[in-house]
């Protein structure tokens, strides 16, 4: 790969770009008053920074920190697979779905919450990476798994809904064998879930 800059995504956060690495620029939001969007754009960038740091020391399957100006750019290592949206039906979803929920419990053990927990930030090579931890943050709080682990049902159900209902049953399987507190956030789940409804119905 050479060193020419190619814009992969942008979305309304961040611009997303790749030479021999990827290259995370936060958007300036012209809307905001300025010194308010510097700090806001630099809080985040440091916190993704603060995030990924820890990932590495733990040795979890994520792109690694390179460099970042801890304003409003991040470099990280290149992850080269295929996004598991697009792969997850032809392969063994059933296996790939167990490991996803093992790898969310071991995030919620160290108390990160990634916030955006798709198949589209996910990448198989050789086994799940996880990716974008943009909107991630620190938490000890038994509801904001739960609530992750609710947020990724629902995206297994608009992406995947032929399979979701298996593939969450295993999601659920992996994590509670990995996850230190699987059964009070299982329980808490429930409690979200039953919410969810209640504020369909009404």
């Amino acid at each position: 790969m050479d060193n020419q800059i190619t814009i992969i995504s942008q979305g309304a956060e961040a611009v997303i770009s790749l030479n021999e690495n990827i290259i995370k620029s936060r958007i300036r939001k012209s809307y905001r008053i300025k010194e308010i969007d510097e700090r806001l754009r630099g809080f985040r960038t440091r916190r993704e920074a603060k995030i990924l740091k820890k990932l590495e020391a733990i040795g979890f399957p994520s792109p690694r920190l390179i460099s970042t100006d801890d304003k409003e750019t991040l470099k990280m290592e290149f992850i080269d697979g295929k996004l598991l949206k697009t792969v997850l039906e032809e392969e063994d979803y059933h296996a790939i779905c167990m490991e996803i929920g093992n790898k969310v419990a071991i995030l919620h053990n160290n108390n990160i919450i990634h916030a955006d927990m798709t198949t589209s930030n996910m990448i198989l090579a050789g086994e799940i990476y996880f990716i974008d931890f943009g909107l991630s943050y620190f938490s000890t709080k038994i509801e904001d798994m739960a609530v992750e682990l609710h947020l990724l049902k629902q995206a297994l159900e608009s992406k995947h809904y032929r399979i979701s209902r298996e593939a969450f049953s295993c999601v659920l399987e992996g994590y509670k064998k990995e996850s230190r507190h699987g059964v009070d956030v299982i329980k808490r789940l429930d409690t979200v879930e039953k919410r969810g409804r209640y504020k369909q119905r009404y």
